[in-house]
C-alpha cells in the first residue's frame, strides 16, 4: 500500500491487516528527557548560576520575564543536546524539559513561554559591553576566563602533584565579513584563530582571536594568568606547559623558566637541526631498509638559534626512517622523518626516546578534545559580525563542553561511557524520548521503556545525587 499523507495525518503500509496512521498529536512530548542528568549536574557544580554571574543586567527587574540565568541555562543545554541556532529554541520554548530544567513551568505574561525565544536569546548574544536601548545584558569576560580555572581547580578532591597544560591554535572558518577575518595561508581560508588551553579532558581557557597574528600570540599572558590562579590554590603543583613548534617562542620559554614552569614544545627542522642527528638518520635508515619497517634513533643535545633565543636549551632530535608506502612505489629507498622538540626537563628526569614517545607525543589528545568542541559542540559558529558576539558564542560552547565532561567525570566515572565524546553521550543518554504529564504533586517524565542504556542512565542519576549532597 503507498504511503499517504495529509498536513495532519500520515499513513504508511499496513501491518499484520492494520492500518499505520501517524499524527502529531501526542501532546507534551519530548525527545530530550536525558538532559535531566545535565540539570543533576549543573546543581552539582553550580554551573549556571555562576556563570550568570558572570554578567551584568541592567534590565529593569519588573518587566523582566527570563532572568540571565534562564538565558544562559537554556543556550548551554541547547548546545549539550545539539541545536546550536538561535532558531531552534522558538520551538524550544515549549518544550517541557527546558522548563523543568530551567525550573519554571509557566510565564508571568500570558504571551511568554516559561523560556526564552531565539530574539531574546539574539540580544543576549548581541550584548555590548556598555548598555544601549536593546542591549542591556553584557558579559565580563575575564570573570568568564576565571571561572573555567576555578571549575577545574574544584573537580579534584586532593591537589596534583603536576599537572600538563596543553595548548593549540586551531582554525575557526568564517564564510561571511565578520570583524576580524583574515586569510590564513596555512589553512588556506578565512577564519579566526583561537586559542585553546587544556589539562587532560578540563577546558582552561577558550580565546577567539584574530588570524593576522602567530599562533602563540598571547599565550604568555594567558599561561601567566592561569599559572597564577592553580599557584593561588596549589603553591606546590608542578606545572608543564606542552605545545607543537608553533609555541617553541623565546618569550614564552623565558617566561617559563622565570617563574619555575617547565615546559615541552616542539622544534621547526631546519639544516642545522637536521645536520645534528645526521649519524642517527644514517643509522636509521640502514636498520630500516634491512627490515623494510620504519626505524628510529634519538639524540639528545643542547642548541641555540642565531639570534632569537637568549640562552641555549636542551633539545631533543628524533631520527625516523619511513619506509614507502603503497602509493609511494616510486621511492624505493624510503624517507627521513626528522622531528626536533626543546624542553626545560633534564635528561636526568626524562630520557630522549621517553620524552618524545610518550610524553610529547600524548598532546595529540588534545586535538581530540577541539574536535569535541568544535564538530560536537559548535564552537566554530562564529557567524555573528563582531568578535564580542562571537566570543561569546564560543564561551557557551565551551560552558556546555565544561558540563557535559562535569556530567562524564561525575556520573558516568563507573560506566561505558567513562570516555565517550561529548557526541556519544549525547545520542546515547540524552536524547531520549518520552511524555511529559503535570499533576498538582509533581511533573511525570515517561521515558522510553526500550531505552538501551537505563543501567547507565541510573548509575549517573545516582552518582550526580550523591554529589550534589
Amino acid at each position: 500500500m503507498p504511503t499517504k499523507c495529509s498536513s495532519d495525518s500520515f499513513e504508511f503500509a499496513a501491518v499484520e491487516g492494520r492500518r499505520v496512521v501517524a499524527e502529531f498529536d501526542g501532546g507534551s512530548i519530548t525527545s530530550d528527557a536525558g538532559a535531566l542528568l545535565l540539570g543533576a549536574t549543573d546543581r552539582a557544580i553550580k554551573l549556571m548560576d555562576r556563570f550568570a554571574g558572570c554578567f551584568q543586567d541592567r534590565r529593569c527587574p519588573e518587566l523582566v520575564e527570563h532572568s540571565v540565568v534562564t538565558l544562559v541555562g537554556q543556550r548551554i543545554y541547547g548546545i549539550a543536546l545539539g541545536y546550536e541556532d538561535l532558531i531552534d529554541h522558538d520551538t524550544l520554548r515549549h518544550d517541557p524539559v527546558f522548563s523543568v530544567l530551567a525550573g519554571k513551568l509557566t510565564a508571568r505574561r500570558k504571551d511568554c513561554a516559561p523560556v526564552a525565544g531565539k530574539s531574546t536569546l539574539n540580544r543576549l548574544e548581541l550584548s555590548k559591553a556598555e548598555p544601549s536601548r536593546y542591549h542591556k545584558i553584557s558579559y565580563d569576560g575575564s570573570a568568564i576566563e576565571t571561572l573555567f580555572v576555578d571549575l577545574f581547580l574544584e573537580a579534584h578532591r586532593v591537589p596534583p602533584k603536576q599537572i600538563i597544560l596543553d595548548l593549540d591554535a586551531t582554525d575557526d572558518p568564517l564564510h561571511g565579513h565578520q570583524e576580524g577575518r583574515f586569510f590564513h595561508g596555512y589553512y588556506d581560508c578565512y577564519c579566526y584563530l583561537p586559542l585553546y588551553i587544556f589539562c587532560g579532558r578540563h577546558l582552561l581557557c577558550a580565546k577567539l582571536r584574530r588570524s593576522n597574528i602567530d599562533a602563540a600570540a598571547g599565550s604568555c599572558e594567558e599561561a601567566a594568568r592561569i599559572v597564577s590562579q592553580l599557584r593561588a590554590r596549589w603553591p606546590k603543583v608542578r606545572i608543564l606547559l606542552r605545545a607543537d613548534s608553533g609555541f617553541a617562542r623565546d618569550e614564552l620559554m623565558s617566561w617559563c623558566e622565570e617563574n619555575e614552569v617547565d615546559y615541552l614544545f616542539g622544534l621547526a627542522k631546519n639544516n642545522r637541526l637536521i645536520q645534528e642527528i645526521e649519524t642517527e638518520l644514517a643509522a636509521a635508515a640502514a636498520e630500516g631498509q634491512a627490515t623494510g619497517k620504519p626505524a628510529r634513533r634519538f639524540k639528545d643535545f643542547t642548541y641555540a638559534t642565531l639570534g632569537s633565543w637568549r640562552r641555549i636549551r636542551r633539545v631533543v632530535g628524533k631520527a625516523e626512517w619511513v619506509p614507502p608506502s603503497e602509493s609511494q612505489s616510486d621511492k624505493k629507498g624510503g624517507e627521513a622523518n626528522p622531528r626536533f622538540v626543546v624542553t626545560s626537563l633534564s635528561s636526568s628526569e626524562c630520557e630522549a626516546r621517553c620524552l618524545y614517545e610518550e610524553l610529547y607525543c600524548a598532546r595529540g589528545e588534545m586535538e581530540n578534545r577541539i574536535k569535541e568542541c568544535q564538530l560536537d559542540l559548535f564552537a566554530d559558529r562564529t557567524s555573528a559580525a563582531t568578535m564580542r558576539a562571537n566570543q561569546m558564542r564560543l564561551y557557551f560552547a565551551s560552558m556546555a563542553y565544561v558540563l557535559l565532561c562535569a556530567l562524564r567525570r561525575i556520573g558516568l566515572k563507573h560506566t561505558q561511557f567513562a570516555k565517550a565524546t561529548c557526541g556519544t553521550i549525547r545520542l546515547r543518554l540524552l536524547k531520549i524520548g518520552a511524555s511529559v504529564r503535570t499533576s498538582v504533586r509533581r511533573i511525570k517524565i515517561a521515558m522510553a521503556s526500550a531505552f538501551p542504556h537505563q543501567k547507565e542512565f541510573s548509575r549517573a542519576c545516582d552518582a550526580l545525587t550523591k554529589a550534589e549532597c
